[in-house]
């Protein structure tokens, strides 16, 4: 055989054949690919912007939660400084121990009355004066609810000329048991 023959001779089939891939195909499957890897780039520069925020944040909190246990702590001191110049206080004190035995001597003094004749026969027409009262209003009430319900009307006049006005309540009893 000659070099020509070798040259012209075909090669041998193989199992398989690659097929090349067309222009198009192989331009976008390197756009998708740069794409995939301009999603991963943005994911990772949005998981670092979250993460640098979420630090920043967290630094903030703690930050303030310190200096919220400093002004705690120093407002304690400072309430507790003001109770003691309260409790501390020479004049402060027989000021308050000078009220207190006027209360105790006002409070026996009024006992002392309390007792006394004239207070009781007082306190005993003012309850018989309460009662009197408390009857004239129940009976005036009910002839009110009368003249109510007879006119329709929430004023009388009086024999002076003038007019009284009123008003008409109702209350409720409680429930009655059965027997």
């Amino acid at each position: 055989m000659n070099d020509q023959d070798s040259t012209n001779a075909s090669l041998p089939a193989g199992d398989d054949q690659d097929v090349l891939e067309a222009g198009d195909d192989l331009a976008l499957d390197a756009l998708s690919q740069a794409s995939l890897d301009d999603d991963e780039d943005a994911e990772l520069a949005t998981s670092n912007d979250l993460a640098e925020t979420l630090s920043s944040l967290q630094n903030v909190i703690e930050r303030s939660a310190g200096k919220l246990t400093e002004l705690k702590n120093e407002l304690k001191e400072k309430r507790e400084s003001l109770k003691s110049v309260f409790e501390n206080d020479i004049p402060l004190a027989e000021a308050k121990a000078q009220v207190d035995i006027q209360n105790t001597q006002l409070k026996e003094r009024k006992a002392k009355l309390q007792s006394d004749p004239q207070v009781t026969s007082l306190k005993v027409q003012i309850g018989e004066i309460n009662e009197q009262k408390k009857e004239i209003e129940e009976s005036l009430s009910n002839h009110l609810i009368n003249y109510y319900s007879l006119t329709n009307s929430t004023s009388f006049d009086t024999s002076d000329g003038d007019q009284w006005d009123f008003t008409v309540r109702a209350k409720v009893s409680s429930k009655k048991q059965a027997a």
